[in-house]
């Protein structure tokens, strides 16, 4: 049975989730079927470096009673640290610099993740072909969460946190780099796509390194929105430290659920954001894109 909010109740809104467009296992009507069977009332589309799935986002939106938020979950690199960036109703066309910064990190980590494949197969019984068939279509880039898929298959480890943690991690054998900009281009490159940025789980504890405290500030120098304070990732402390950087520079403060279908634990609705953020993000976007109502 749904769970959907009862009429006069806040609004669950949950901004951070993945489709089969990128490195999740479900398609984005079947995204939203399950966001509204979760009780969301809003849920973000957040697919990595790629708008593909925003065609979708109406149609499933009218057949779910979920409001759709057009987002990515856009990469960057910081002296060998990952950094994501939540990018919210920015302009989708293929002229801004976002979507320029976008192909180039497509096409970078499609080789990169090759050469891992080929690393890999070296020391445990996973091919190229096997991470291929973890792969929903012929648009989606292929990253280390299709590779992770492949290890589980394989019975290398049992599921995809013990791939990032053992074998996929940044810091191990088998990892090889590839291009990202930086997370202070990338914040303005949101920006100039007149969206609404927000650093992505930036306290993660699968992290090799915490994001240094010069670095955040930097960000906020830049134009940073907001940040992603509620997230499975963020334990306790880390979550109090976080909102309260947030609210000493005046930042968004959100929250969503990583949701990636099969590929993690990660629940629909885990972590939410509040209603008045929502409208202020809303309120902030200049791109003309907007959410997309039932």
């Amino acid at each position: 049975m749904s769970e959907r909010t009862d009429a006069g109740a806040a609004q669950r809104i949950d901004l951070h989730a993945h489709s089969s467009w990128s490195d999740g296992t479900t398609a984005v009507r079947e995204l939203f079927a399950q966001a509204s069977a979760a009780g969301l009332d809003v849920l973000a589309l957040t697919d990595h470096d790629t708008v593909s799935g925003w065609s979708e986002l109406a149609a499933a939106a009218t057949a779910s009673s979920v409001a759709a938020v057009p987002g990515i979950e856009v990469s960057s690199e910081d002296r060998g640290l990952s950094v994501h960036l939540l990018a919210l109703l920015v302009d989708p066309s293929p002229g801004t610099a976002l979507a320029a910064e976008m192909a180039s990190a497509r096409s970078s980590r499609a080789e990169r993740a090759r050469r891992m494949v080929e690393l890999i197969s070296a020391d445990h019984p996973v091919r190229w072909e096997d991470v291929e068939a973890q792969v929903a279509g012929e648009s989606t880039v292929i990253g280390r969460p299709h590779i992770a898929d492949a290890l589980v298959d394989a019975g290398v480890v049992p599921d995809r946190s013990a791939a990032f943690t053992e074998i996929l991690r940044p810091s191990g054998p088998y990892y090889v780099p590839y291009y990202a900009p930086s997370p202070l281009s990338a914040v303005r490159a949101i920006r100039e796509a007149g969206g609404v940025s927000v650093l992505a789980h930036p306290g993660s504890v699968t992290r090799d390194d915490d994001l240094p405290l010069t670095l955040l500030e930097a960000l906020v120098e830049a134009g940073l929105d907001g940040i992603e304070v509620d997230h499975r990732e963020h334990h306790e402390d880390e979550r109090t430290r976080l909102r309260e950087f947030a609210r000493g520079h005046e930042l968004l403060i959100t929250g969503g659920s990583d949701f990636h279908g099969t590929g993690k634990e990660n629940r629909l609705g885990e972590n939410l954001t509040a209603p008045e953020v929502l409208e202020e993000i809303t309120a902030r976007s200049t791109s003309g894109t907007r959410i997309l109502r039932p």
